[in-house]
């Protein structure tokens, strides 16, 4: 299903992104419509999988513990979609991306652990339909 989106629509994303707990009448009062406006907006949105849902964004360790890394993938056939499902599943991917090039998607991964994390090499690995990976340990931010 084709999701289209018009300027309002992306701009009441936009606002989610920021704050996805704003008030629905905040939300109003910043785009200038109505609180029913934006509410049929965010339910249409929900309805036609534009939003795929909330969640929390926590803040980031700065400590040095855990391990934080991306991961290239390689898709076979036609099994993005799939794969893509079964990469949300896991806790530990925390942004996924489709790509162009030699790689079909990118996932952000973080671990708290050398084991966690080599747990979750094998598990991406392992996916029907992951053909190869690349994965590339984040060390410090510059």
């Amino acid at each position: 299903m084709t999701v289209r989106l018009d300027d309002l629509d992306r701009r009441l994303l936009a606002l989610l992104r920021s704050d996805g707990r704003a008030p629905v009448s905040k939300l109003a009062d910043i785009l200038g419509v109505t609180r029913g406006t934006v509410q049929a907006r965010i339910d249409r949105m929900l309805e036609q999988g534009a939003i795929l849902g909330f969640t929390v964004r926590a803040r980031e360790e700065h400590d040095g513990s855990g391990v934080r890394a991306v991961m290239m993938i390689e898709v076979t056939g036609k099994s993005t979609s799939a794969v893509v499902r079964r990469l949300r599943g896991l806790p530990e991917v925390h942004r996924l991306y489709t790509t162009n090039g030699a790689w079909d998607l990118v996932a952000e991964i973080s671990a708290a652990s050398l084991q966690d994390f080599d747990r979750v090499l094998r598990e991406v690995r392992t996916i029907d339909g992951v053909l190869n990976s690349e994965t590339s340990i984040l060390l410090t931010a510059v």
